[in-house]
C-alpha cells in the first residue's frame, strides 16, 4: 500500500525571503521603539509595552528583556503551535533586540507626542504585520492568548485586549496619564496597520445575490465588470420555493458599480456584502476596465 507523501519542504529561495522580510519586520519595529516611542516615553501593548516599562524603570535593557520576557511563550509555541512559528518567531525577536541596541543612540525622529504618536504606531505597526504575515510573531501576548482560547470562552482578541488593560494601566502609574492615553492610540494606530499589512491593500468583497434574473445578472457581471460568478443552490424560508443565488468576489471599488449593474436589472434583488480575509487563486486577478 502506497504511504501518504509528507508536506514538501519549503524551498530555499523563498526561505531566505521569508525570514528576511521577518528581519525587515523586525527592523521597523526597532525604529520605532528606539526614534518615535521610547524618546516620548510612549508604549505598546503585550510583551513590548512591559519590557518598555520596565526599560524605564529598571537598569535592565529592552534588548534583554523583551528576549527573556518572551522565552516561555516562544516554548510554550514550539510544543503547542509548531517548529517553523517558534523558529521563525525567535529570529524577529533576536533581530528586534539587535537593531534595538544599534539604533538606541540615534537622535529621536522627533519630541512632538502627536507625531510620534501616529508614526511610531504605523511603523511599528508595518514591522509586526510583516513578521505575522511571514509566519512569526514578536509578541508572546499572542501566543499564550491563542494556547488559552482553547480553554476560557473568549476569543483571542478579547484575551490580548484584557490583558493590555493591565500594561495601559501600569503605564498610567509610570508615565503619567497623559502618556498612557497616547500609548493606548499608539496601540490602535499599530493595531489597524498589523491588519492591513496582513491581509494586503488589494481588499476583496464576497457578494451574495438572490434574484430571479440570476442568468441576466451573472452574464452581466462577467461582461460589464469581468468577475466570474458561482451559482448556489438555496431554498426560501417562507415560501420553501427554491432559489440560485449568485456568489462572486470583487474588490472594493467595484462595490458600487456591482450593485448598479443588479439594480439595473433588478430593482427587487437582494445583495448582501461581506469583507474577506484573503482571496487566493490564479484566476482572481484585477480585470483591465
Amino acid at each position: 500500500m502506497e504511504t501518504i507523501k509528507q508536506h514538501k519542504k519549503e524551498s530555499i529561495p523563498h526561505l531566505i525571503y521569508r525570514f528576511t522580510m521577518i528581519i525587515l519586520g523586525a527592523g521597523l519595529a526597532a525604529v520605532s521603539i528606539e526614534l518615535f516611542l521610547i524618546p516620548n516615553q510612549i508604549i505598546d501593548g503585550g510583551i513590548i509595552g512591559i519590557s518598555l516599562i520596565l526599560d524605564y524603570i529598571t537598569p535592565l535593557n529592552f534588548a534583554i528583556l523583551v528576549i527573556v520576557l518572551n522565552i516561555p511563550f516562544m516554548f510554550s509555541g514550539y510544543k503547542q503551535i509548531g517548529k517553523t512559528f517558534a523558529i521563525s518567531s525567535l529570529v524577529g525577536i533576536v533581530f528586534l533586540a539587535i537593531f534595538e541596541t544599534q539604533f538606541h543612540h540615534f537622535e529621536p525622529f522627533t519630541t512632538e507626542l502627536i507625531l510620534a504618536t501616529v508614526f511610531g504606531g504605523l511603523t511599528l505597526g508595518v514591522g509586526v504585520g510583516l513578521v505575522i504575515r511571514h509566519g512569526g510573531s514578536l509578541d508572546g501576548t499572542e501566543i499564550f492568548s491563542i494556547l488559552i482560547t482553547k480553554r476560557i470562552p473568549f476569543s483571542i482578541g478579547e484575551i490580548v485586549m484584557f490583558l493590555n488593560i493591565f500594561v495601559f494601566a501600569w503605564a498610567g502609574f509610570v508615565f503619567g496619564p497623559e502618556r498612557a492615553m497616547y500609548s493606548i492610540l499608539t496601540y490602535y494606530i499599530a493595531y489597524k496597520t498589523i491588519d492591513t499589512v496582513i491581509q494586503g491593500l488589494d481588499e476583496t468583497k464576497a457578494v451574495l445575490i438572490v434574484s430571479d434574473h440570476y442568468e441576466e445578472i451573472s452574464s452581466a457581471i462577467l461582461d460589464r465588470l469581468g468577475r466570474g460568478t458561482t451559482k448556489l443552490m438555496g431554498k426560501g424560508g417562507y415560501t420553501d420555493a427554491q432559489k440560485e443565488v449568485i456568489y462572486a468576489v470583487i474588490t472594493r471599488l467595484e462595490v458600487t458599480k456591482l450593485k448598479n449593474i443588479v439594480y439595473d436589472i433588478d430593482k427587487q434583488a437582494f445583495i448582501t456584502i461581506m469583507n474577506t480575509q484573503e482571496t487566493k487563486g490564479a484566476k482572481f486577478k484585477s480585470p483591465i476596465h
